[in-house]
């Protein structure tokens, strides 16, 4: 696999074309990595693969390259989808979880407003922009799709049919009126559902209040899931819970 540095483009790609890359994609090349005429670079995206591209002219703003060999066809379905729902918690932990998602195989990402969610306002350009950086660095050929933010029932509807949902339930206590929750070990329920489309749902800081985890538990398709004994924080959680799907029904089998 060659070397050269990795740029996610949103233009189709093709053998022989001509591409004018944006201000950001020649600056990074030209000034940061300062390559020059003849330098290559890998560029790539979900629908045409990865491309090995020699830059042919530079400017002071623009660079521009030429599509010469098609390095890796257009990605297949590795493994079932995986959806991260997730409540938005301090900046650079956001950030995080934006991150590690994308390095962890996360097919859709969706920030939700939980009562007790205590960050309701988040920009999806810079999520989008760290999931393309994350995308670069770990040779995926997909970037995560990043949905609007949505309040709990609305992402749970939006959901695809046929979409289990992996409750992250860090209470594990009694649901309201005393009735005993049933939580089961994740390792346990990631296999009982195999390599099926899922999402995993991760609570804010204070955890989900006495009502969503009442609804969350009477969910059709919900498996309610327990990370262990100690209450992890958001960030934690999301990374844990996304490390044990991808090994048990990821692509890392």
């Amino acid at each position: 696999m060659p070397t050269s540095p990795r740029l996610h483009i949103e233009s189709r790609l093709a053998g022989g074309k001509s591409l004018t890359l944006d201000e950001d994609a020649s600056n990074y090349l030209a000034r940061v990595l300062r390559l020059g005429l003849g330098g290559e670079a890998r560029l790539f995206n979900a629908e045409d693969g990865e491309w090995l591209a020699r830059i042919d002219a530079v400017s002071s703003r623009r660079i521009v390259v030429t599509l010469s060999e098609n390095l890796r066809p257009p990605p297949q379905a590795a493994g079932a989808p995986l959806t991260l729902l997730f409540a938005p918690v301090k900046k650079d932990q956001t950030d995080m979880i934006v991150e590690k998602a994308t390095e962890l195989g996360a097919t859709s990402i969706r920030p939700v407003l939980t009562e007790r969610t205590q960050t309701r306002t988040v920009r999806l350009d810079r999520f989008r922009k760290i999931a393309i950086e994350a995308a670069e660095q770990t040779e995926r050929l997909d970037v995560p799709g990043i949905a609007e933010p949505a309040l709990l029932p609305r992402a749970l509807a939006d959901l695809p049919a046929g979409t289990a949902l992996i409750f992250c339930d860090e209470t594990a206590g009694p649901l309201p009126g005393g009735t005993a929750a049933t939580v089961k070990p994740i390792r346990e329920v990631l296999a009982s559902l195999g390599r099926r489309p899922a999402a995993i749902l991760v609570g804010p800081e204070g955890g989900f209040t006495a009502f969503e985890r009442a609804a969350l538990h009477g969910r059709a398709d919900t498996h309610p899931s327990s990370l262990g004994p100690r209450i992890l924080r958001a960030e934690t959680a999301a990374i844990s819970a996304m490390v044990l799907w991808q090994s048990a029904c990821g692509d890392w089998g």
